[in-house]
């Protein structure tokens, strides 16, 4: 145990800044047990009031196991928000885990969902931004306001965009892809309602059904009917070899989504 004041509060709380930036959590949890125990009145107390050192307590109980210790240190202790992104992801990664560990398998998106409806942030981690589909109101807002603006950025605004909503580029540009989706389903159903006719009919499509059997029905028999055993397939092959290779199917993205 290294005796206080051989390191003041301040120092304790760089110490622990230093080692988790640099992932060594045995190392710091190591340097965590070497300090005095937070009894009331005592030097080791005044620890508990340095955000970094909580930090610091919340990751190694994390990291060892010790769900609950993580828990009481995160609702008991009030964090600013530079820490809630990092303390968030402790507190569902820990319940994720524990249901996980009485399932036996990992759990799936919709399982995921009930834990975090079960298992709420504490406000002590969290500023009260009720979120949407993963993204905070805020940042939903500013995304709405640049589709208004334009509903196919190119790879540069989606960057620009992604910078100013803490979001990826592929994030960004997923969900501008599927606000257009959403968009071109609302404007089919608006004009279907305007004008019903435009529904196609069960005679019509009963009519169309028929009329592509009857087309099939007179087409001419293929070459191997005809007489000609083996015929397409040595048509087939003759052009395959002039040509090189047999054509590739291309699908061709819309969206730009491969920037990095």
């Amino acid at each position: 145990m290294f005796p206080l004041p051989m390191f003041t509060p301040d120092q304790v709380a760089r110490v622990c800044e230093n080692l988790e930036e640099t992932g060594d959590i045995e190392r710091l949890g190591r340097f965590l047990w070497s300090l005095p125990a937070a009894v009331p009145g005592s030097a080791g107390e005044a620890l508990n009031r340095h955000e970094s050192v909580m930090r610091a307590r919340a990751l190694v109980a994390f990291h060892g196991g010790n769900f609950d210790a993580l828990y009481q240190i995160l609702q008991t202790h009030r964090f600013t928000r530079e820490s809630h992104s990092k303390l968030q992801e402790l507190w569902l990664d820990a319940h994720y885990r524990e249901a996980e560990r009485l399932r036996g398998r990992p759990l799936g998106p919709v399982e995921k969902y009930r834990i975090r409806k079960k298992f709420p942030l504490p406000r002590t981690i969290w500023d009260g931004e009720q979120k949407t589909h993963c993204f905070k109101e805020r940042t939903r807002s500013l995304l709405r306001e640049w589709y208004l603006q334009d509903p196919y950025p190119n790879p540069s605004r989606k960057r620009h965009l992604a910078q100013a909503t803490g979001l990826t580029p592929t994030q960004v540009g997923n969900w501008f892809k599927n606000r257009r989706q959403r968009d071109r389903a609302a404007s089919a159903k608006n004009r279907l309602q305007q004008d019903p006719s435009l529904a196609p009919s069960e005679n019509s499509t009963n009519s169309s059904s028929q009329e592509r059997r009857h087309h099939a029905h007179m087409l001419p028999s293929s070459p191997r009917h005809m007489g000609s055993p083996g015929a397409s397939d040595y048509s087939e092959d003759t052009e395959h070899r002039e040509t090189g290779a047999s054509t590739p199917d291309i699908s061709v993205s819309s969206d730009s989504e491969f920037e990095s």
